[in-house]
């Protein structure tokens, strides 16, 4: 039978390496929530998988249990054990002999235990259990593969990848599943029929990045205006009310987490930790650098250091698109009226929205950029730089540079425009400034090039031919 899957080629040759593997496998993938982890494992392992089951929110470890129980009784007919499992201990055990029957299997026997952190209830005893399991049985039966799954990113590192007990070094691969990029995007439309431009696609990508759950639920038919409408501003659209659900259900004590994205999401270039404990409100401690750490594994934030700057000046930026475009637009219009985002995309702060998500979307496909700058195979840095200004020279700033080590350094210009963009003496002479005070205060030896990154070919006039080293447009951003 044909997958259903569109992309995650290379997650896929992963698991065909374990599939092929003569010994005992342990696969953890993680990824923030939405992404599709349960769909990609359960529709391409489907004519392996022997036993699955999934954790469930927030509930005591009596129900988890019964849930695991049920599915064992289903999974043999009920012709062994018929008694529940009074603890996770036996649980695994009733497993462990039923694996055992199997081991003359010809191909691998895939056991899928999916939601893993919200098994790991307060006492429940599931993760020393799980240990026992891996260690003194699944880790001998050559036949078998073992997945777990979870969004929890955090609680992946914490209690899997960085376990210092019976589970340290035990995974034997993992796999962060990420959202689509616009290659995996677009063949996600065509496989679902939508019929949308690159433009449209990238419009879209700008409210929701590419997360597959997302995608989903658009309808055939409909212009990206109409969409951004449907899904974001009526009052039953899936994100319109995604953004708590989206927080609460990964992370205990979630308000810390929310109010860093709402804190830089107020900053969209980013934020030093200094100024986020500031603008959070948050205390400095451990329980700040683990919400930092929660939404750095889980994809909602990026790191980045400014261009030749020390670490304490990391900066942190929101990424996640759906969460930006939430706070900007969703959160105090969602009233169900008609045609909302066509008015909201008349006003000023859509222009100005539109350029930060652009720029964003441009650091996400850096590999596409450095491909089509044929420079994929040089040693690369990206970082960006800011200059505040001061009585000799004047303020600067660049999100996006490329350092590359044979000797050049390419400024990005990221323009999102919705027609063939016309560079003008103005513009030009803005484009000179600020790459005049890059050099001038980094002092750099290197040679200072700047790009221009666009979604439509910049008109080639005088202006353009004077600056632009090169171009880069969105095409060159939808591929593999």
């Amino acid at each position: 039978m044909e997958s259903k899957i569109v992309g995650r080629g290379k997650e896929l040759r992963i698991i065909d390496k374990l599939l092929l593997s003569e010994k005992a496998e342990f696969l953890a993938v993680y990824g923030r929530r939405r992404v599709g982890k349960t769909f990609m494992v359960r529709e391409y392992l489907k004519t392996h998988i022997q036993f699955a089951f999934s954790g469930s929110y927030e509930e005591k470890v009596s129900v988890q249990i019964d849930n695991f129980f049920h599915e064992y009784i289903r999974r043999t007919g009920g012709k062994k054990e018929t008694v529940a499992p009074p603890n996770w201990n036996t649980a695994f055990q009733y497993l462990a002999d039923m694996l055992y029957e199997m081991k003359d299997s010809s191909t691998k026997v895939v056991v899928f235990i999916d939601e893993l952190p919200w098994l790991d209830t307060p006492k429940s005893g599931f993760v020393q259990a799980l240990e026992y399991f891996w260690n003194q049985h699944v880790s001998t039966m050559h036949h078998v593969l073992l997945v777990v799954c979870g969004s929890a990113a955090s609680w992946m590192q914490l209690k899997l990848f960085k376990n210092k007990g019976g589970l340290y070094n035990r995974i034997t691969r993992r796999i962060k599943l990420e959202p689509f990029t616009l290659f995996e995007t677009e063949q996600y439309c065509k496989n679902r029929k939508l019929k949308l431009t690159r433009y449209q696609i990238i419009q879209l990508y700008m409210v929701m990045g590419g997360v597959p759950f997302y995608w989903n639920d658009l309808s055939q038919g409909k212009s990206a205006e109409q969409l951004i409408d449907e899904i974001c501003f009526e009052s039953t659209g899936l994100l319109a009310t995604e953004y708590d659900q989206l927080y609460y259900s990964l992370f205990k004590n979630a308000i810390n987490h929310i109010a860093v994205i709402e804190a830089l999401a107020s900053h969209p270039y980013g934020l030093v930790r200094e100024e986020l404990l500031k603008k959070s409100g948050l205390p400095d401690g451990g329980t700040f650098t683990r919400t930092i750490e929660d939404l750095y594994e889980s994809g909602f934030i990026a790191k980045h250091r400014p261009f030749e700057k020390k670490v304490k000046e990391t900066q942190f930026r929101l990424v996640d698109m759906y969460s930006l475009f939430y706070l900007n637009f969703i959160k105090d219009n969602v009233k169900n009226r008609a045609n909302t985002w066509q008015k909201i995309a008349n006003q000023p702060r859509f222009v100005s929205w539109s350029g930060y998500a652009f720029e964003n979307i441009c650091i996400q496909h850096s590999g596409q950029i450095l491909t089509k700058l044929g420079i994929a195979g040089t040693f690369t840095e990206i970082s960006s730089w800011r200059h505040k200004g001061n009585d000799e020279l004047p303020g600067a700033q660049i999100d996006m540079l490329i350092d590359r080590k044979d000797g050049m350094i390419n400024l990005c210009e990221a323009k999102f425009s919705n027609k063939e963009f016309i560079i003008d003496k103005e513009y030009i002479a803005k484009l000179r400034q600020k790459r005049a005070v890059f050099s001038h205060v980094t002092g750099t030896k290197k040679s200072v090039v700047t790009t221009l990154i666009t979604t439509y070919p910049a008109m080639r006039n005088n202006y353009y031919l004077e600056e632009i080293h090169s171009e880069v447009t969105m095409d060159d951003l939808f591929v593999e």
